[in-house]
């Protein structure tokens, strides 16, 4: 007689199964019609529909997706609402999307300290309005705040309208909780006004766009509201004489808390969106803004309106009230908005140069328009160089994309000649990773690869952004 032993297989777990042991049933989404919404940011043409996307709702959660990730090779692009501009949360191929909006709770208001302990998927504009409520102010002010996370301002260090006075996300966080790619947890950084111990931690992660690690909580530095306010709008014929007033407002010893700059083309869309009375056969308009105390700020707008004067203004008037002011500053930042109505495709990009090359990048913008056949849009941050040329093409049109990647080229290589940056708030992300060699030399590169190899030696966390893999 013979016995036969039977061996039973048993089956390899799915990654869906091993997810289910880390996640609830309603924190795992993987119907594609579900999972397309995740497939892009706004940032035009780039889209990967991802087949998993989870909602992690605590850090522990967290810690053990990582983990998970590590033990089975699997990338992770970690999200918030989507709203970047260079395609740093598109997914990657066989990727799990990682959506951090529902850690989204502001656990301290330390007003003593000047201070505001929040979990990343906070909307900003949420952050802003608890800092209101207490009295203080929280300056960063990316147009879009009221959708965007902090954490993704921190993965880019986004700037805003105020960056000019009040510096981007980088100057206003004093903490970060950050997961690395082992799934240990970290915290750097604290209340203090001053710590100089040690590697300043913290300012690696910050801009690193989810390429180091997933940061779950921030420290976030307040400050005393302004006592006062005033908003003036002032229209050009010529943008040369709109930049050379930023140049002679900042000469003159006055730092405003927005300078803001729209073509004719942008303020015409605007105006068309907003329906707000803009001047829309003016060249050009600036937007400028002062804030601090009352006696201060009545002497900066008189003399930010005879500087305007000086140049050539066609007109500068002040907002009536704080409601009128509200509504110019949400005009231009519908900007965005505005120009999408235009075509089927908007390339929003951004480049920043010093102010002294202002005048110099927007020609050369409307050259490259021109030489191209292209409509180019521009508008932007003139206070502090940073301008937004945008692109309104369609995406379908093969031969035209290819004229819009020649264009995007030329901009950014303008930029870097003018002794400026191919990105100044919206990050490299996918859209800009081959512009880094414009910027920066093989061994900068080589040095970003060595940090990413160091941290995430498995290339887990939002792999392929802003630069590629170390051969």
């Amino acid at each position: 007689m013979r016995f036969y032993s039977i061996h039973i297989m048993t089956p390899t777990p799915s990654p869906i199964d091993s997810l289910r042991e880390i996640l609830r049933p309603d924190q795992i989404v993987t119907e594609k019609v579900d999972t397309i919404p995740y497939a892009c940011d706004g940032t035009a043409m780039l889209r990967e529909v991802p087949d998993i996307v989870v909602f992690p709702d605590s850090v522990e959660q967290v810690v053990a997706l990582v983990r998970w990730a590590s033990r089975t090779g699997t990338p992770l692009v970690t999200r918030g609402s989507g709203s970047g501009l260079s395609g740093g949360s598109v997914p990657s191929k066989g990727c799990v999307v990682l959506c951090l909006l529902k850690l989204n709770k502001i656990h301290e208001l330390d007003a003593g300290n000047l201070t505001l302990l929040c979990d990343t998927g906070c909307i900003t504009q949420s952050i802003a309005d608890a800092a209101e409520a207490a009295g203080l102010f929280y300056p960063p002010d990316p147009s879009s705040l009221k959708i965007s996370t902090i954490g993704g301002n921190i993965a880019n260090n986004s700037g805003g309208l105020r960056g000019l006075k009040y510096g981007v996300t980088r100057n206003y966080v004093m903490g970060l909780e950050v997961v690395l790619a082992s799934g240990e947890v970290v915290w750097m950084g604290n209340k203090c006004v001053k710590d100089v111990a040690g590697y300043s931690l913290k300012d690696l992660f910050i801009g690193s766009e989810g390429t180091l690690g997933i940061i779950t909580k921030v420290l976030l530095r307040l400050i005393p509201k302004p006592a006062a306010r005033r908003t003036l709008l002032a229209s050009f014929n010529r943008i040369e004489d709109a930049a050379e007033t930023v140049t002679d407002i900042i000469a003159a010893k006055i730092i405003p808390c927005t300078l803001e700059f729209l073509d004719q083309t942008t303020m015409r869309c605007v105006e068309d969106f907003a329906h707000i009375g803009l001047p829309t056969d003016a060249g050009a308009l600036l937007l400028m803004e002062t804030d601090g105390p009352a006696s201060v700020v009545d002497e900066e707008a008189r003399l930010m309106s005879e500087i305007a004067r000086r140049h050539s203004a066609l007109n500068v008037v002040a907002a009536a009230d704080e409601q009128e002011a509200v509504r110019l500053a949400t005009a231009r930042r519908s900007a965005f908005s505005a120009l999408a109505r235009i075509k089927p495709t908007t390339v929003l990009e951004d480049v920043t140069v010093p102010r002294s090359a202002l005048a110099v990048m927007v020609r050369s913008v409307e050259d490259i328009a021109r030489r191209h056949n292209l409509v180019i849009a521009n508008f932007g941050h003139m206070g502090d160089g940073n301008l937004h040329p945008t692109i309104l093409t369609d995406e379908r049109n093969e031969e035209e994309i290819k004229r819009v990647h020649a264009a995007m080229h030329e901009i950014f290589a303008k930029a870097v000649e003018l002794g400026g940056t191919i990105t100044g708030e919206h990050g490299v992300g996918l859209a800009k990773k081959a512009e880094m060699k414009l910027q920066f030399s093989d061994s900068s590169i080589a040095l970003h690869q060595t940090l990413k190899q160091a941290m995430d030696p498995q290339g887990i966390l939002n792999p392929g952004k802003i630069f590629s893999p170390a051969k």
